[in-house]
């Protein structure tokens, strides 16, 4: 499945070269970016092929389209003319459907993945969905190093998976950002305050992982009836609460990734 090109090596395509690198996945000297702007820390990678020349795009047999949305038509109309026909496509724009991409690669067979940037320390999440099962292979092959990958019957779902999956990291990091703050308005210092957030949501994070209890369980056993976090929840939880809130959150990332494609 190598030399495996990136079309793009923005926050995600870096991410995952840096979780291959952690994960001693691929070497360096197997992969090549094709990027207009590349970093500095990029273009420091040793055996990393940096904007090869066109003849070079040939030899890739993996090429991982990475670009922003709204530029993968113009990543695909300059890469695809120099690709090896049997070159596997692995897609990570969002909303952007199989067809489409497939079409403007010159009919190469492509699978969909909808990742998350803790790819960079070996703790991503990816949807995935591919028709063609060699496809399907290829991207669980880029992606099972650094990531635990859910595969997807329906493309349709990819819509549903970048809500719930590829856009939540920023509601985490949202939360953590206003209960900071709603730490700092009950008194704390921010220092205080930003080490109290933090540590506790990623701690709770590793718990909820490490036991493999169901979150409401884990909400349970850490509300005392009548006690804080009682109080609390019953804010949280209301009929316009967390459930309903996010809910609209998911929903609206659904309509703008459809809106993408």
């Amino acid at each position: 499945m190598t030399p495996i090109l990136l079309l793009g090596a923005g926050r995600m395509g870096g991410a995952l070269i840096d979780g291959w690198r952690k994960a001693g996945a691929f070497a360096l000297s197997d992969l090549m970016v094709r990027d207009p702007h590349p970093t500095t820390e990029l273009q420091a990678l040793a055996g990393l092929a940096v904007n090869p020349p066109d003849e070079e795009l040939g030899r890739a047999k993996t090429v991982l389209l990475a670009v922003k949305p709204q530029l993968w038509r113009e990543a695909a109309a300059q890469a695809a003319p120099h690709l090896a026909p049997d070159a596997v496509i692995v897609s990570i724009a969002a909303g952007v459907s199989a067809a489409d991409i497939s079409r403007a690669f010159g009919g190469r067979h492509v699978a969909r993945v909808m990742p998350t940037t803790a790819v960079a320390i070996g703790q991503g999440t990816a949807s995935l969905y591919a028709a063609d099962p060699d496809a399907r292979a290829r991207a669980h092959a880029l992606f099972a190093p650094v990531a635990s990958v859910a595969d997807l019957d329906d493309e349709d779902l990819m819509h549903a998976a970048t809500g719930v999956s590829g856009s939540a990291p920023a509601y985490l990091y949202a939360f953590v950002e206003a209960l900071e703050a709603a730490g700092v308005a009950a008194g704390l210092s921010e220092d205080v305050s930003k080490t109290l957030a933090r540590s506790t949501i990623a701690g709770a994070a590793a718990l909820l992982n490490a036991s493999g209890e169901d979150p409401a369980e884990l909400r349970r056993q850490v509300t005392s009836p009548g006690g804080t976090t009682q109080a609390a929840l019953e804010v949280l939880m209301a009929d316009d609460g967390f459930g309903p809130l996010l809910e609209k959150a998911v929903a609206a990332a659904v309509r703008r990734s459809k809106e993408l494609g």
